[in-house]
């Protein structure tokens, strides 16, 4: 948790500075999530909004900012004696309440009344998009709609404020995304030094999962650790791996305050690339290589997502996996056989960060259009770079079998794309070099410590561990 001011700080600036209208901010926290009853409920993750203006860990809680007094209430109910018996003695919530710079606690039933005469004054009561069932529940009662009308509820000012407010993270935020790196960079090297055959997925992701436990962390999200490459997020871990696999792990680890990291490394099984799998990396990491360096104030990532394609359309162009101009191929789509997603998205107390307030909101100024070509519709960030975004950079290259079956039979592209040659990386899988940046004043840095990715480098980490 930060110091009060820092809590203090952030209402302000969105009552003072980025005000959405008059009336009142309601933000839900979460609650828990049972598995399948509702004492056994799943690890509790509180909701980023939530966290970023009223910096509670703690379930069932509603925060409610009044736009035209400036004042912050928060709502929850104490500890009940039964709650202590389970789960041990409590904060007491109006000390929780003062450690994020709240002096006005009441109890969820006072909410009820607050929000009906809000209603009754005609005040706006500004909501985000709900996205669980239990929020959309609850709003239905508080706002006096039935869901399937609550869209019309949601506040776009809200949103819009919100998303400018989040987008640009202080040096704080920055030091908290570092510290989930340094965590990212452990649970990559655990995984590297265990990219020897014989080893199964599960052992790698139970390994990673034991050293964050360890170091009081978790995931950022569900990992993807695979010998299926081409398959973007696998989360599943059922193969053994095999002398001569790529593993593909796609991880982060959070810091203290709940701030996300999310980097993707390729480990050869066994230490050695083949000319093929090298050929293919060098490919990805020339893109990667090209789009870090373009990453500056006033770009619009779009533009950056298209150099990455471009340089990545080149490479396969000298392999012979692709013919023709690179900027034709790039401007048709044809590269999006082989990189069918975007380049990269914001981060931060969200690993998609804020994308529960709608991917447009976030990722695209209000004068852009989203695109809807395949593969760039799911680029979720367009938009001109500020300094204080912090962005993922995470181009790929995949074969993905049923895709190329459906193209080639569809003659799609076949201008650009040699399909005889693309038969003969049929079960290569796929390779994507993921790291996160900062965009600064003057142009922009990776984040955390370095984490391996050139391919000697690699090539030694993996299986490290049996050497040792």
């Amino acid at each position: 948790m930060f110091p009060p001011a820092t809590y203090r700080s952030r209402r302000r600036t969105l009552v003072e500075h980025e005000r959405p209208d008059s009336g009142l901010v309601l933000l839900l926290g979460n609650r828990r999530s049972p598995r399948n009853y509702v004492d056994n409920p799943h690890p509790f993750r509180q909701d980023g909004t939530f966290l970023y203006y009223f910096g509670l860990d703690r379930p069932d809680l509603y925060g409610l900012i009044n736009l035209d007094a400036g004042a912050s209430t928060l709502y929850g109910e104490e500890a009940t004696l039964d709650d202590v018996v389970w789960e041990g003695e409590q904060t007491a919530l109006r000390e929780d309440a003062a450690a994020v710079g709240i002096d006005t606690v009441d109890p969820p039933s006072a909410l009820d009344a607050r929000i009906a005469q809000a209603r009754q004054q005609g005040r706006p009561v500004h909501v985000l998009p709900p996205y669980r069932d239990e929020h959309r529940l609850r709003l239905e009662t508080l706002l006096g709609r039935p869901h399937t009308q609550l869209d019309d509820a949601v506040s776009e000012p809200l949103i819009r404020a919100v998303v400018r407010q989040r987008s640009v993270k202080s040096s704080e935020e920055v030091a908290e995304i570092e510290t989930a790196l340094e965590r990212t960079a452990q649970a990559h090297a655990c995984a590297q030094e265990r990219a020897i055959p014989g080893a199964s997925e599960q052992e790698i992701v139970g390994a990673m999962t034991g050293l964050l436990t360890t170091e009081g962390s978790t995931f950022s999200f569900t990992p993807t650790c695979s010998v299926r490459g081409e398959v973007l997020h696998n989360h599943s871990y059922p193969n053994t791996l095999e002398e001569g696999d790529l593993l593909l792990v796609d991880a982060g680890a959070t810091s203290p305050c709940h701030y996300a990291g999310d980097v993707t490394r390729v480990t050869p099984v066994g230490g050695g690339f083949t000319p093929q799998q090298r050929a293919i990396y060098d490919a990805v990491l020339s893109a990667q290589t090209a789009a870090i360096n373009a990453v500056a104030p006033d770009v619009p990532f779009i533009e950056i997502h298209k150099h990455a394609a471009r340089t990545l359309t080149e490479h396969l162009i000298d392999l012979g996996l692709m013919q023709g101009a690179a900027d034709e191929a790039v401007a048709a789509g044809a590269h999006a056989l082989f990189f069918p997603h975007g380049l990269g998205h914001m981060m931060g107390l969200d690993v998609h960060d804020m994308e529960s307030l709608g991917e447009t909101f976030v990722g695209y100024a209000e004068d852009q259009t989203r695109p809807d070509q395949f593969g760039l519709h799911t680029l979720r960030l367009g938009r001109p770079l500020r300094p204080g975004f912090v962005i993922t950079v995470e181009p790929g290259c995949y074969f993905i079998p049923p895709l190329i079956k459906q193209w080639r039979e569809e003659r799609r592209h076949e201008r650009f794309i040699n399909y005889e040659r693309v038969e003969d990386f049929l079960g290569f899988g796929g390779i994507r070099i993921e790291d996160d940046m900062l965009v600064t004043e003057d142009g922009a840095r990776i984040l955390g410590p370095d984490i391996p990715k050139a391919p000697g480098e690699v090539a030694d980490r993996a299986g490290s561990s049996r050497a040792a």
